[in-house]
């Protein structure tokens, strides 16, 4: 009750008296630094057809908690998202077929497996919200799981960062460096599988990707160094969602697709922005 109680001498707004939209800001505040993080490795390593299949992986994980009959399916998610990620990085690694082809397979069969589960005996409808997202229906719970996420990223980050920043300049390069390209690729697939599984239910697995390549995409339009690059990346995705919760609130609108929109629109003016930043 503290930390309420000086959200509200701090934030001296209408909105700000209700307890959904603190859970919601805090949640925002914690969970779009990160997206801009990844967002960086995600689209330097090329990953954004990858992170969409995460989003259609995550759902198959939410049918199977139905399936089992699990009260809450976070865990199953969870748990099927990081499989689901680490597979595919192994087929992908063993296969000689492309790689797009390679997740393309998973992409469609688990988006279609996870409707054939959820629509058998009419269960759809009751987790669709699934498919938008709704950040407005965070709980104080929620936030304490999303906090602990935070922290375990943040961790693997610290670790994983270096491998991931030569690997992304070259594959054969890494190896040659002694990198593990294999288990690097992996464990980051499983980060980024768990940072999806638990923001997919306020997001939207509709819309979760975008927020996996726009803050990036649009840092490296304007940046020259990867400091800025990741910091830009960070204040855009913690800007668009700040505003996209906001607006979402006084207009009535789902907040996470209010959220891309801003980034989108980011996008855009950085591009229009690169050829002075690129002289």
């Amino acid at each position: 009750m503290e930390l309420y109680s000086i959200m509200d001498m701090l934030l001296p707004f209408d909105w700000a008296r209700y307890t959904f939209m603190k859970h919601a800001f805090l949640a925002i505040l914690l969970v779009t630094p990160l997206f801009g993080l990844l967002s960086t490795m995600v689209v330097s390593n090329r990953m954004a057809f990858f992170s969409d299949s995460l989003g259609h992986g995550a759902f198959t994980g939410i049918a199977i908690g139905v399936l089992l009959g699990a009260v809450s399916p976070l865990v199953s998610l969870v748990l099927f998202s990081v499989a689901f990620a680490v597979f595919i990085t192994y087929i992908k690694n063993k296969s000689t077929a492309s790689t797009d082809t390679i997740i393309g397979v998973f992409s469609s069969t688990a988006i279609a497996l996870g409707l054939m589960i959820m629509s058998h005996g009419g269960g759809f409808n009751k987790f669709s919200s699934y498919l938008i997202g709704d950040v407005l229906s965070i709980t104080a719970e929620d936030l304490q799981a999303l906090l602990l996420v935070v922290l375990v990223v943040l961790g693997g980050w610290a670790l994983l960062f270096n491998r991931l920043l030569v690997l992304s300049l070259n594959s054969a390069f890494a190896r040659s460096r002694g990198i593990n390209t294999f288990w690097v690729e992996s464990l980051f697939a499983a980060i980024l599988a768990v940072v999806v599984a638990i923001s997919i239910q306020w997001v939207g697995i509709l819309i979760i990707n975008a927020l996996l390549v726009l803050p990036a995409a649009a840092a490296r339009n304007v940046t020259n160094n990867v400091k800025a690059y990741q910091l830009l990346s960070v204040l855009i995705a913690l800007g668009a969602g700040l505003m996209g919760l906001l607006l979402a609130y006084y207009w009535n609108m789902a907040a996470g697709a209010t959220i891309v929109v801003i980034s989108a629109g980011v996008f855009f003016i950085t591009l229009a922005l690169k050829s002075r930043f690129r002289r």
